[in-house]
């Protein structure tokens, strides 16, 4: 089936943004690095459980290379997205995530060769640019608000650097998977993922920590850290069957699913106004599939 991965792309970015409205709820009584934590540690059952049916494969020196480059990467990525949150708005934060699929058109090209073509090119940059205006607002201010923002709010740089971060681990995952199979990297990613965050969740809320299970976090992350699993499955797989370029740029759909659940769930407005994002995003999906 040529287009599997992009059924398992959209199925990803759906399973994200459910995901991420969930632990939004549980973010406006919790600590952030307690629900980073408990969505990392909840996902890991469902994933233990896949690992005695996937083969182990040869795994060589390239694949631990890549593997053990993109965790302090990933880490550090969870830790400023974390920060950006905190300290700034969502609006001047989350526009910067577009900038992922842009910075994946030329780095996969420089570590693994992958070209696109032009009209993929073009669906990137589409989607790319439908995503940031998805998230800047009533555009009460001017569209460039974001990036004049960078002056005064850390939130934004730190956004900045956390989409070229998550440019080179997509990439290193896209390598990993190369030298090893989807799911085996899938898995044991995700569960060394989370033993490295760990030290880091213990040290910034470890007051927090020791009334996790009393404050009925547990229970409000079940549901994020189960569709967090299969989420990681599907991007997994997705990612090693197209160019990483494609398959980051319609997960990044996402975002557009996320303005309908902010709708949906949380009552917020601006749903009109962010027509030309969502025009934008279609556009560059229909060109990737149809035209790359």
């Amino acid at each position: 089936m040529e287009n599997l991965w992009v059924l398992l792309a959209l199925i990803s970015a759906l399973l994200l943004a459910t995901s991420d409205a969930l632990s939004k709820k549980a973010l406006v009584a919790h600590d952030e690095y307690v629900i980073a934590w408990l969505r990392l540690l909840l996902s890991l059952p469902l994933l233990l459980a896949c690992l005695p049916f996937v083969e182990v494969p040869r795994l060589d020196k390239e694949f631990y290379t890549a593997f053990l480059t993109a965790l302090p990467l990933e880490v550090a990525a969870l830790i400023l997205y974390t920060k950006a949150l905190k300290t700034s708005p969502l609006s001047l934060t989350l526009p910067f995530l577009s900038l992922t699929p842009v910075f994946l058109i030329i780095i996969p090209f420089i570590l693994l060769g992958e070209k696109i073509s032009l009209a993929g090119a073009a669906g990137v940059l589409c989607i790319a640019a439908g995503g940031y205006t998805l998230n800047i607002g009533k555009f009460r201010e001017s569209v460039w608000a974001p990036f004049i923002a960078i002056r005064k709010e850390k939130g934004a740089l730190y956004m900045i650097i956390v989409a070229l971060i998550y440019s080179f681990t997509s990439v290193l995952g896209k390598s990993a998977i190369g030298h090893s199979s989807a799911l085996f990297f899938a898995i044991t990613y995700y569960i060394v993922l989370f033993l490295v965050f760990t030290p880091v969740a213990l040290y910034k809320s470890g007051r927090e920590m020791r009334r996790v299970l009393s404050s009925g976090a547990v229970r409000a992350m079940v549901l994020p850290g189960i569709l967090d699993a299969v989420m990681n499955i599907t991007h997994m797989t997705a990612m090693g069957l197209t160019k990483v370029a494609y398959m980051i740029s319609v997960k990044r759909l996402s975002l557009l699913i996320g303005v309908y659940f902010g709708y949906l769930f949380f009552k917020e407005t601006g749903i009109r106004e962010r027509l030309l994002g969502t025009a934008l995003m279609l556009t560059g999906f229909v060109l990737i599939v149809v035209f790359r």
